[in-house]
């Protein structure tokens, strides 16, 4: 099926469901990564590699559905939310993937192991970094159910729980980012200079992950408060 009849085929069922898939997307890009910084802390480039190329492939997937979905997205919705509000959830759901692709590529590329005073933490982060995106994927995956319920009711508040969760999941990354940056100074004397600011880099991208599927979520805020 061609990427034009996939999409219109995908908007006559539901005009949301095109923006899910693309989550679904980056999901597929974004679980990858604990994987691969649990390889490259082994010291498994080979493994690295491939995880590395798949969440890049993902990311590639993902960046063609989002150029499909701007190219057919119809000029008016006929429907209870601003088309606008649409565009601008793909784009923050976009730039989850490309942050996941791009810890993998400056960790692939440089060859990037962890000290073993930082793995642990490093491999918690991602995994808690990893558990913010998959919370805004269950979170977009009611948009159909709160369109049906007209943004009312016991739907919205099942919403709200899911987001209160993914506050709490972001909040929690930024106390292990604080943690991880803090013992990384500690380290910083018997470090290449060089390492310690791409390490830095590093903690600040993974931060950015959970930052950026929580403003997927406050922009679902925003949709049902209009």
């Amino acid at each position: 099926m061609s990427p034009k009849s996939f999409v219109a085929e995908m908007f006559g069922a539901s005009p949301i469901r095109p923006l899910q898939s693309h989550m679904e997307k980056v999901c597929a890009c974004v679980e990858r990564l604990q994987s691969f910084i649990q390889a490259a802390v082994d010291g498994e480039w080979e493994t690295a590699a491939r995880l590395q190329q798949e969440i890049s492939t993902r990311e590639q997937e993902a960046d063609a559905l989002k150029h499909e979905l701007r190219r057919h997205l119809p000029a008016r919705l006929m429907m209870a939310v601003d088309r606008r509000d649409v565009l601008e959830l793909l784009a923050m759901q976009d730039k989850v993937a490309n942050t996941a692709k791009d810890i993998a590529g400056l960790m692939y590329g440089r060859r990037m192991v962890p000290p073993p005073e930082l793995a642990p933490g490093m491999v918690a982060f991602v995994r808690r970094a990893v558990a913010a995106v998959m919370q805004a994927d269950r979170a977009i995956e009611e948009l159909d159910e709160l369109l049906e319920a007209g943004f009312r009711g016991a739907e919205v508040g099942k919403v709200h729980q899911l987001l209160d969760e993914l506050d709490q999941i972001e909040a929690d990354t930024d106390r292990q980012q604080v943690d991880l940056r803090a013992a990384l100074m500690a380290l910083e004397a018997r470090l290449p200079p060089v390492d310690v600011m791409f390490l830095y880099q590093t903690i600040e991208w993974i931060g950015d992950l959970a930052d950026r599927a929580q403003r997927v979520g406050s922009r679902l805020h925003v949709l049902m408060a209009n």
